[in-house]
């Protein structure tokens, strides 16, 4: 595993800040004839760190909103993975409040932390883990009715003990594909290379896509994005980000489903519930710096 050294967060830090992105790859036309075999695609939206508490401009609401209301595609259903005892979120009165509206708009409330912080689940031992993840599952079937289902590691980083707790627990892995990469970091939110971001990303899925590797869920390969709806940025350009991603798929000769994104909460759970990471040993892919960070990590 890699260590959490001051120059690995300081050279993600840069990474991430730097705006060098990469051209996309190109399409050659094998791949635009290996495309032609597979499924539509459809968009599966995922956001992480939710609920905000803010009771100015809540963004965690104004996303809600837009997901509702859009000119791209009203009504979409999305999921949000929570930290359900932090004080700036779900542990507040105003962010239970929030996580009730996420649940009545029909979107699916999904387990991140249940810790004060955003702690990596790794650095809790045995007895604190498992308190955390009852405690967190117990607090979202509260308001859904039943234990969540998947469950978002923080920082994307789980080991062969975490993998283990969260079974035992009935959560499921749900990683990524796409990463908007809007996490705030040190006070910075913005993104101002985020069609680029985008664009590349959903190059590098689309050679996945084209050989096979993605799973075909009802009939359309479901395709995970990640966003964070606490970031007011991420929430002030909320409806961009829906067209950038329409945009992004049509430059990279991916063929979407008619509906683009979901509308139905059960067909979101069943194509989540398929792109799960199933076991400790399989190889999974994560955009940009977190796949470098955690590459050598021993599950």
């Amino acid at each position: 595993m890699k260590s959490f050294a001051i120059a690995s967060v300081l050279l993600a830090l840069a990474l991430s800040l730097s705006g060098c992105i990469g051209a996309p790859i190109v399409l050659t036309s094998q791949t635009a004839e290996r495309l032609e075999a597979q499924a539509p695609m459809r968009f599966l939206l995922t956001f992480d760190d939710s609920p905000s508490a803010s009771g100015y401009a809540n963004p965690s609401r104004s996303v809600i909103a837009d997901l509702a209301d859009n000119p791209v595609q009203p009504g979409i259903k999305a999921i949000f993975f929570l930290q359900t005892e932090s004080a700036r979120g779900g542990g507040s009165e105003r962010g239970r409040k929030t996580m009730q509206r996420e649940h009545a708009a029909g979107h699916i409330l999904a387990f991140h932390t249940a810790t004060r912080w955003h702690t990596n689940h790794r650095l809790l031992d045995d007895e604190e883990l498992a308190q955390t993840l009852r405690q967190g599952a117990a607090s979202i079937a509260s308001i859904t009715g039943r234990a969540p289902r998947l469950i978002r590691p923080p920082f994307w980083n789980y080991d062969k003990r975490t993998f283990t707790a969260y079974r035992q627990q009935g959560m499921h892995i749900l990683l990524t594909d796409l990463s908007a990469n809007d996490g705030k970091i040190w006070g910075f939110n913005a993104s101002p290379r985020r069609r680029a971001n985008l664009l590349l990303q959903l190059s590098q899925v689309r050679e996945r896509i084209a050989l096979g590797e993605l799973p075909t869920v009802d009939g359309v390969i479901p395709v995970v994005v990640t966003f964070h709806d606490i970031n007011r940025y991420t929430a002030r350009h909320m409806k961009e980000y829906l067209q950038i991603l329409i945009d992004s798929a049509q430059a990279n000769g991916l063929k979407t489903a008619a509906e683009p994104f979901y509308t139905d909460s059960a067909s979101l759970e069943r194509a989540a519930l398929a792109r799960t990471v199933k076991d400790i040993d399989e190889v999974v892919h994560l955009p940009g710096i977190w796949h470098w960070l955690w590459e050598d990590d021993s599950h």
